[in-house]
Parts: structure tokens; sequence; C-alpha cells
């Protein structure tokens, strides 16, 4: 299997990650147009578990260093697998709780508000869970990012100013989805054995295993979750599952694209582990805030009509964002 073997290409990786764990939203939004965020959802689990196989049996199965997927997956043990499993059912509850957050508020705020909360709080989950990296720059790249979120929701707090007080309900769901969120990456990195990828300890998984069972876990939970969210909706009338089957063909590839998109960067996160640590890999996979808020400000305008004191308060978000993240990324040079 592929194996990333130095620190600057598992950081190279890591940007991957936030590129990609950033601009899936835009797929949500496409879909948004003449589509309800669930049946999106449908089509976006879709896409993952597609990526995890393909990923698992190209990449994950080629050379001669490491167990290929199919080795790998007969020999795990079921506390490995069930590990993996279970953390792609807690990112499922958070993620749906996201798309529901994009919905009402927009990219701008629910990703540095959710995405940042799960961020901060991942970086010390998984931080603490498996050491690795300078701590003193680790948490203070933590703390910048967490003023960074501040900032982003005193900007929208000034949008909100004067309009329906029922908008102020996405930024409850970003904050539910975000310590949800906190807590799955660390599941899947506890089933694999980050400190040796190429002989990797017996029942434990390589990456493109812990990513496909992973995977599995997210399409599966989604019978629930999201059958849920279609009968009590966060926002607009309940919708049945026929309503999903009248959707036109490059509107489900639309939601696939999207999902593919964020398992490309589930597993580059995930294979630069290894080099770069469960902590910092997850904290500049979860840069992504960033790059979503990008996507909503310049792309969407969803900051359009907001006042110069909003367009100051996401300058300072921008800056600091970037700052915390170059402590991440010095942490474990």
């Amino acid at each position: 299997m592929f194996i990333v073997q130095n620190y600057p290409l598992a950081i190279l990786f890591c940007f991957v990650t936030m590129l990609c764990w950033g601009s899936w939203g835009n797929t949500q939004k496409l879909a948004s147009k003449t589509w309800r965020y669930e049946f999106f959802y449908w089509d976006y689990v879709t896409g993952v578990l597609l990526f995890s196989i393909i990923s698992a049996f190209t990449l994950g199965s080629i050379g001669s260093e490491g167990r290929s997927f199919p080795v790998d997956l007969a020999q795990a043990d079921w506390v490995n697998l069930g590990s993996a499993f279970l953390g792609g059912v807690i990112f499922n509850a958070s993620n749906i709780l996201l798309s529901a957050a994009i919905a009402i508020c927009g990219l701008s705020v629910a990703f540095p508000v959710g995405v940042g909360l799960a961020l901060v709080l991942g970086v010390l989950i998984n931080y603490f869970g498996a050491a690795k990296g300078e701590p003193a720059y680790i948490f203070l790249g933590v703390l910048l990012i967490t003023i960074a979120i501040i900032l982003n929701g005193l900007a929208y707090k000034k949008v909100l100013a004067g309009t329906k007080k029922a908008s102020a309900k996405g930024i409850f769901i970003a904050v539910s989805a975000g310590i949800i969120m906190a807590f799955f990456y660390r599941f899947v990195a506890a089933s694999m054995d980050l400190s040796d990828f190429a002989n990797p300890a017996a029942g434990k998984l390589t990456p493109y295993t812990a990513v496909f069972v992973f995977s599995v876990g997210v399409f599966a939970s989604n019978f629930v979750f999201n059958t849920i969210a279609m009968k009590k909706p966060v926002e607009g009338k309940p919708v049945s599952i026929g309503g999903y089957f009248k959707g036109k063909p490059v509107t489900h590839l639309v939601g696939i694209l999207g999902g593919l998109i964020w398992c490309l960067g589930q597993s580059f996160s995930m294979i630069a582990s290894g080099k770069a640590g469960a902590a910092i890999s997850y904290g500049l996979g979860q840069g992504a805030t960033l790059v979503s808020a990008l996507w909503g400000i310049f792309i969407w305008k969803e900051f359009r009509n907001a006042p110069k004191a909003s367009n100051y308060l996401n300058v300072g978000m921008f800056i600091l964002f970037i700052i915390g993240l170059g402590f991440l990324i010095y942490a474990g040079a």
C-alpha cells in the first residue's frame, strides 16, 4: 500500500484534506437550488462509501509495504473494526447537523463555528489520545483558532441584527455539530497502528481499511439519522423518501461528488497521521473552516449586505486562523 514517508509530504496531504473538507459544501450549495439538503445527503454518503472502496483497492493494495486491503480486513479484530465503524456513526450524526446549519446560515458561518469548534476540541482529544508534536505550539495554535471562531460568530451576529431571530438557530445547530464532530477522528485513529503503517500490529487496521470501515458506519447510520431529519426537519416541511427518486441524474451526481471530495480528504488525513500525528493531521485538515469561509464570503456572497464591522471581524478571523494553523504545522516539525 502507499505510505507517506516524511513530514513535509504529510503536511502536503493535510493541506489537500483542508481543501477537500472545506470545499465539499459547495456541492450542497449547488444542489440546494432545486434540492432539499436531506435528499442531497443520501447522495453524499454514497459518494463517501464509493471513494473509500476505490481507495482501498488502489492505493491501499499496491506496493510491497504494509498489508493490502483484503488481507488487512481479514485479519482485523472486532474491537478495531468497531472503533472505526463507531467513528463513522459519530461523524454522520455531526455532519448531518452541519448540513442543516449550512442550509440555514451558509458556509461562511456554519463551517467556522461548527467545524472550528470541532477543530479546537478534536485537536485536544486526539493529542491526549496519542501525543505527538510540541504541546506548547499545539495549544497556542488552538487558542488563536478559538479567538478566530469567536470573531466569526460576532461578525454573523451583526448580520443578524434587525433580521428574524430564527436564523440564530443555525448557530446553535452548528455548535451542536461541532461538539459531536470533535470525537469521531479519535475512534478512527485508535483503530490503526499510528506508530508503524508499514508493519502494523496484528488486529490493527491500515489507514485504507480504517477509512472503508468508517465509511460503512457513515452509510449505515444514515438510514437512521437522515430518516429522522426528513421526518423532523430543522427547516421546512417533512419530506418522504419518494421525493429523492424524483431528482435529476445531474443533481444526484453533484451530491455523490460532494461525498467523493470529502472522503478524499479523510483518506489523505489518515494516511498523513502516521508521520504528522493524529492531533496535527486532524487540526490542519479542519483548517477547512478557513477554506469554506472563503468560498462563502467571496463566491456565494453570504456577507453581501453585512456592515463594515462584520468585514473587519472576518479579516481578523482569517489572520488568526492562518497564524494558528502555522503553529500547528511548526508543532510537529
